[in-house]
């Protein structure tokens, strides 16, 4: 029992001290560490910590575009379609023609322009070719062209300013026809206007169509996409561009307009519906052509036309 009452009163110290052999230790625990290293060097700073945050969080957002988004390889499919887009100087990057193709001018001539322009050449088999443009009727001939590398709206101002010249720009609004959209460009180009603006959902895009209707002139006139054109507008105002809208009942007859002398934005509705609510009512001006001839409207590409002479001319 006595061994067992020692025991029980026997002091289990935890008594913080010296270990045996730690005499080292404790003199470099008293040494001096030298400088506090910048901020850059902690792992643990405050600094350090958000910088590693914001990287996070930029690793998990898609990269900054330029303009709207980029899809798959546009195809164009048949001889005359493949010829006339060659012809045309649609920027495309592969010919692809079918093994054992009956060939004919067309097939000659589409392979002597994509070599002339040393696009890739590829033979594949008609299944393939099949799979590739849905069962469309493409007669052993398919065009690769890339998506368009669209500007954004204020690439526009910018050239215009570089060039130390007022910004001339049109904005089409509602417009699906990709024919109009190219006619536009070719009319932009004419009239020594500095690009043209689209929305970037529901509207026609720079297809190999509107390329090829743009006569080439889509080769040096950027298009840009605009998320929202109301916003868009909004911000070229402050840039101060008047904005003018062309109306069928609008309030002032285009020779009345002093403001295409100056920068302005050139505003486009499609033929039928005209400007959208929101965009009429940003506009500074809403314009009509005078018709004597009594029709109703212009498409798009026609009405653009008009008002850009009439710019370059008050310009000149």
């Amino acid at each position: 029992m006595a061994g067992n009452s020692q025991r029980r009163n026997r002091r289990t110290s935890n008594k913080k001290g010296a270990t045996v052999g730690s005499g080292g230790q404790r003199r470099r625990g008293l040494e001096g560490k030298g400088p506090t290293p910048p901020a850059s060097m902690r792992k643990g700073h405050k600094k350090n910590r958000v910088a590693a945050a914001q990287a996070k969080h930029a690793a998990r957002r898609p990269a900054p575009r330029r303009g709207g988004p980029k899809g798959a390889n546009e195809l164009v499919v048949g001889r005359n379609s493949v010829v006339e887009a060659l012809r045309e100087g649609v920027p495309a990057n592969t010919l692809y023609v079918q093994q054992f193709v009956d060939s004919d001018e067309r097939v000659r001539e589409a392979i002597q322009l994509a070599t002339d322009k040393g696009l890739n050449l590829m033979e594949a088999p008609r299944p393939e070719l099949d799979r590739m443009t849905n069962g469309l009727n493409h007669q052993g001939l398919v065009l690769s062209v890339p998506p368009y590398d669209y500007a954004h709206p204020e690439d526009l101002t910018a050239a215009a300013a570089d060039n130390g010249e007022d910004p001339l720009i049109v904005a089409l609004d509602g417009i699906t026809d990709p024919r109009n959209l190219g006619a536009v460009v070719r009319s932009v180009s004419a009239f020594g206007g500095h690009g043209v603006v689209v929305p970037e959902r529901r509207a026609a895009g720079m297809t190999a169509s509107a390329w090829k209707t743009s006569a080439g002139t889509a080769a040096r006139t950027p298009v840009a996409r605009a998320t929202n054109m109301t916003r868009m507008l909004e911000a070229y105002q402050k840039e101060g561009l008047m904005v003018v809208g062309l109306a069928a009942d609008g309030d002032v007859e285009l020779h009345e307009l002093d403001a295409l002398e100056g920068p302005v934005v050139i505003v486009v509705g499609s033929e039928g519906k005209g400007l959208s609510r929101l965009v009429g009512e940003t506009c500074d001006f809403r314009v009509r052509i005078p018709m004597p001839g009594g029709a109703e409207s212009l498409n798009a590409g026609v009405a653009a036309g008009v008002v850009l002479y009439e710019a370059a001319r008050r310009r000149a």
